[in-house]
Formats: structure tokens, C-alpha cells, sequence
């Protein structure tokens, strides 16, 4: 887990911080008519969390605030539990700052904090179900994010204990289906991506079969995945391969393709190096937090 080795927090772009820019811009484009009305004088508010979770989010919390002019005092460090017990509230943090800046940045602060929270909580319970079932290998997430939120969603996944897996087109190369059809044949697909990518960058060739895995194997790709094959297939497949290339060609099997947590623990096999799922940041519940003026 990546917060065994320091803070996720490190990880943001240098440009990070623009977004939230943004993000203010479309939430107040021009007069905040409610800042008028309570003006800006100096107050604190609580942050509570109100449902179960893993608090994920905290840099960009912080940063809301801070171009606001307000300041952020956590009482529990980033993926951390969440649990509000009988009271229904659990605090989380002060923040400090002239009133009307504090509720200029309220819904922009808990809208990210409630959806990079709600993606931790779920990667850590599918990270918990699979170690269970006794796997031994990477639970991955997918490129199937958010527009314009991504960076939020993979830093979510991060903190709850998952591998975020390539966070862009040139981060890996990626050869789907489309990308076959549209060259002709896995081969001819890899030796194009191998051309220009070089030694640097990985090939991940995507297969419906056996028989397109080893062709992929015998094209040098590093990665296959296995698309949509049930479980039992799965597994057939995957220790048929690595039985078959052992001490011949070096690569990764991954599987994904409409993995849940309900139906999860049938893929499992530890000759699958990599489970990839989008279910633990698509249309997640995200965790309930308020921000409340102390009084």
C-alpha cells in the first residue's frame, strides 16, 4: 500500500492546483451573493464525517481552502477509517478562515472530498475481499474516469490501497480490439507500438482467446489481458499459458471485464497477475461529509 511508503500527496503535478481554480471559477463565475450576506469575519468550521469510509482527498481539500484564504487543522491523517458510531458525526477536521470564504469553498471541498473518499473506501473493500479469497496479486482500477476528474479519482484508489493502473494513453500502450482490427492482426499491432514506444514504455495487447494470447506472447507484448472470460475459462486459459511460455517469454497475464465484488472471488487465480475492475470508482457511493459552522 502506497501510504505504508509516504505521502500520496507527493505524487500531484505541478499544474495540479489550477484546477481547483477551475473548478471556483464554475462554481462562483461572478458575485457570491450569499458571502455578502454573512461577511468576513474570522470563524471556525467542523468537518464531520457522517456515513463509514476511508478519508481520501486531504491535498485537495486543503488547496480549496487555501485559495480561499481559510486553513485546514485534520484530526485524523488521510486513510484513516471513518466511522460516525451512535452520535452519527465523526470530526475530521477544523477549518479556519473569514466566514464567507468558508462557505464559498464548503460545496467545492466536500463535493471532492465525498468522491475521492467514496473511490478509497471502495478500493480498500475489494483490496480486503480479494486478499480473502486468497489472491496474491495486483488489484488494479481503469482508465474509465471521470473527464477532467481523474487525477481526483486515481489519487482515491492510491489511498485505498490499489494499483491505479495507467493513468493516461502515453502512461502505457494499450492495444484493444479496435486498435487490431483497424491494423490487421495483433502482430503487426505490436510490432507498430514496439517501433515507436521503445524499450521504455510497456504494450498491453487485450484478447477474446487463447489462441490471440500467444500470438501477443510470440509479438513480444509485456501484458496480455484476457477480456470478458468466466471464470472457470479464466482460469483454464491462464494456467495454460504460463505452463505453455514458462522459461520462454517473460509477460503479465490481466484479467477484467465486468469484475464486481459480488462475482470477484470466482476469477480468482493466482496465475492472473493483475485483476483490473472500474466497479471500485464507477458509480461509487460516496462517503457523506458536512462542514458546520461552530456556534
Amino acid at each position: 500500500m502506497a501510504l505504508q511508503h509516504g505521502n500520496p500527496a507527493d505524487l500531484l503535478p505541478v499544474g495540479w492546483k489550477s484546477q481547483i481554480t477551475a473548478w471556483y471559477a464554475e462554481d462562483t463565475p461572478s458575485f457570491d451573493y450569499g458571502g455578502f450576506v454573512v461577511g468576513d469575519s474570522e470563524r471556525t468550521a467542523t468537518l464531520y464525517g457522517k456515513s463509514n469510509g476511508i478519508l481520501a482527498g486531504v491535498p485537495f481539500f486543503d488547496e480549496i481552502f487555501a485559495q480561499a484564504g481559510c486553513s485546514v487543522s485534520w484530526h485524523i491523517k488521510e486513510g484513516s477509517v471513518i466511522d460516525p458510531g451512535a452520535s452519527g458525526k465523526f470530526t475530521v477536521a477544523t477549518v479556519t478562515g473569514p466566514v464567507r470564504k468558508l462557505l464559498l469553498g464548503e460545496r467545492v471541498a466536500l463535493n471532492t472530498l465525498a468522491r475521492c473518499s467514496g473511490v478509497a473506501t471502495k478500493s480498500r473493500a475489494m483490496e480486503e475481499l480479494v486478499r480473502q479469497a486468497g489472491y496474491t496479486g495486483i488489484l488494479a482500477g481503469t482508465r474509465k474516469t471521470t473527464p477532467g476528474f481523474r487525477l481526483v479519482e486515481k489519487y482515491g484508489m492510491i489511498v485505498g490501497g490499489v494499483d491505479g493502473h495507467r493513468h493516461d494513453l502515453s502512461s502505457m500502450t494499450m492495444l484493444k480490439d479496435n486498435h487490431i482490427w483497424a491494423r490487421g492482426s495483433i502482430t503487426e499491432a505490436v510490432k507498430a507500438a514496439k517501433a515507436v514506444g521503445g524499450f521504455a514504455l510497456k504494450v498491453e495487447v487485450e484478447v477474446d482467446s487463447e489462441a490471440g494470447a500467444d500470438e501477443a506472447i510470440g509479438s513480444g507484448a509485456d501484458i496480455i489481458m484476457l477480456d470478458n472470460f468466466s471464470g472457470e475459462e479464466l482460469k483454464v486459459t491462464a494456467k495454460s499459458l504460463k505452463q505453455k511460455w514458462a522459461g520462454k517469454k517473460d509477460f503479465l497475464l490481466e484479467c477484467s471485464g465486468g469484475l464486481t465484488s459480488e462475482n470477484v472471488a470466482s476469477y480468482i487465480s493466482n496465475d492472473i497477475d493483475i485483476i483490473s475492475t472500474s466497479s471500485i470508482h464507477q458509480g461509487v457511493p460516496h462517503v457523506d461529509f458536512s462542514l458546520k459552522i461552530d456556534h
